[in-house]
């Protein structure tokens, strides 16, 4: 691997990794440090509940997915600087000190910081997915060793269309115009003209991430720029650790809620494809892509647009259909211990049946289990998690019943320019993938990693699984039973009635 391009680039560099905390950010770091000869990984960090920067540092590392990186390189931590900031202050809140210390040490800058809630207040948004990228690019065109700068944005920025390719779309609307805009307003107000503002787009984040893109573009100047855009980014496939994940954005939740038996119907058209990639191979990618970009924009014009990747499963992908037969396929074998009933999840497109489902598979059973609860002085909670649930569910709506075509040649030029060496250690070569391998494992990692639920209580978890089939089956076979007698009698009554009718019809005619 000595004469490996990628790992050349990242010899002795400095890399400063902003959005580090993140699912993403803390594969890429892992990553950087395990398999690349990186000399320091600057961390952007910002105080949170009352933890200073060195101790979420040291919280950071603490993590399992981290084993790994402790095991084989047990001295890492001498090449981790955790920085006190945060990209919605300006000048990303650092000290004076530490900002000198990036500029004359700075080689590759990866953008991952944001705010990923979909239905997060417009101002707030903006400020931290916009001007928080405004301001990190700001302080890349200062560092004088800058290499590469790679900003992570989302295959979805541009989502109101149905054809996406790898480039720079054009706006209606200017990120310069629309911060002006939100200067004025309070959050409520933004609250109240936020569909109004962002037009097209499904949801803040979106459109946000969108703006992002094209003041990149416009400000970039001579830098070696690069935006990373991948679809929806779920567990790990192979490294550090199969399965891994530690959050519950997206159908990751919706699948956490089946397996726990609370989900009961989802908002989704199934023959659509589930356009999601693993963590792991996400990051392979976003590491590769930096050395591209050193590449690509040695010769580049100013009015050429930055190298985008569109990191996407597209054809390779299972239908949504696909993904929850699977689920539930290993969701009956890798059973929830805490589970409320059978992991099972109907897909409905049509919003006046989905409408009625929800009514009668979750809020008249929330309400009776509630009630229930309270005869046994006990806290309800059944409605206020399907209130969550139902939040969740109309905001997945809009990816959920649409289709798209991304384009994703330089992710695919990308990998054909790598050495066999290089793709055995950047594996991001979505068409490899193997889909049931790989939903086993984040099945499994859903019910270790997000449920806390150890391999020991397995057993016990499908005894519970077993009785709730046999509830299930004798409270099936009953309705139908019952349904059968309901019926039969029914056809009885018609029956002997029409013969009823005609006798008496026959004896009038006699008379």
């Amino acid at each position: 691997m000595a004469t490996s391009k990628i790992l050349e680039f990242y010899e002795n560099t400095n890399v400063l990794v902003t959005g580090g905390t993140g699912f993403l950010g803390q594969i890429l770091i892992e990553k950087l440090l395990r398999c690349t000869s990186v000399s320091t990984v600057y961390i952007l960090v910002r105080s949170k509940k009352g933890k200073d920067v060195e101790r979420r540092i040291k919280e950071l590392f603490d993590d399992e997915i981290f084993e790994r990186l402790h095991a084989e390189c047990p001295k890492f931590i001498h090449r981790v600087v955790g920085i006190n900031g945060d990209v919605s202050y300006p000048d990303l809140g650092i000290s004076k000190t530490d900002k000198q210390t990036l500029i004359e040490n700075i080689n590759v800058v990866f953008h991952g910081a944001a705010t990923v809630r979909f239905d997060e207040n417009l101002k707030l948004a903006y400020n931290v997915n916009v001007t928080g990228a405004e301001r990190v690019l700001e302080l890349g065109k200062q560092m004088k060793h800058l290499k590469s700068f790679m900003h992570v944005s989302t295959a979805y920025s541009n989502c109101f269309l149905n054809e996406i390719e790898e480039k720079i779309y054009d706006y209606p609307v200017n990120h310069v115009e629309i911060g002006e805009v939100l200067e004025k307003l309070t959050e409520n107000q933004a609250d109240a003209l936020t569909t109004r503002i962002i037009g097209a787009w499904p949801n803040t984040y979106t459109f946000t991430k969108a703006l992002a893109e094209r003041m990149i573009s416009q400000s970039r100047d001579n830098l070696p720029v690069g935006i990373f855009r991948p679809s929806i980014v779920i567990s790990t496939y192979q490294e550090p650790q199969k399965g891994w994940i530690n959050n519950m954005y997206g159908p990751t939740g919706m699948c956490a809620g089946a397996l726990a038996g609370i989900v009961r119907v989802v908002n989704c058209t199934g023959s659509y494809r589930a356009d999601m990639v693993p963590v792991d191979m996400c990051v392979a990618a976003l590491i590769a892509g930096a050395w591209d970009v050193s590449e690509k924009t040695k010769n580049q014009r100013p009015e050429d647009d930055p190298p985008i990747y569109n990191y996407v499963s597209g054809e390779h992908s299972f239908t949504w259909k696909e993904y929850c037969t699977v689920q539930k396929m290993y969701g009956d074998e890798y059973p929830s211990n805490r589970a409320l009933w059978m992991p099972y999840i109907p897909l409905i497109s049509n919003m006046y049946f989905y409408t009625i489902s929800i009514l009668v598979f979750h809020l008249i059973p929330a309400f009776i289990m509630d009630v229930i609860s309270m005869l046994f002085m006990k806290k309800p909670r059944l409605l206020s998690v399907y209130k969550k649930v139902h939040k969740l569910s109309d905001v997945l709506g809009f990816f959920c019943n649409r289709q798209w075509s991304f384009t994703d040649d330089n992710v695919v030029k990308l990998w054909n320019k790598l050495s066999e060496e290089e793709k055995k250690l950047f594996s991001f070569d979505i068409a490899s993938l193997d889909w049931w391998k790989y939903y086993k494992n984040y099945m499994i990692g859903l019910r270790k990693y997000i449920m806390k639920e150890s391999i020991d209580t397995l057993e016990s978890a499908r005894k519970r699984l077993l009785i709730f089939q046999y509830i299930s089956f004798i409270f099936t076979t009953v309705a139908k039973f019952t349904m059968s007698v309901l019926l039969w009698n029914l056809v009885q009554r018609l029956f002997f009635s029409s013969v009823t009718s005609c006798v008496e019809v026959t004896e009038m005619n006699k008379i």
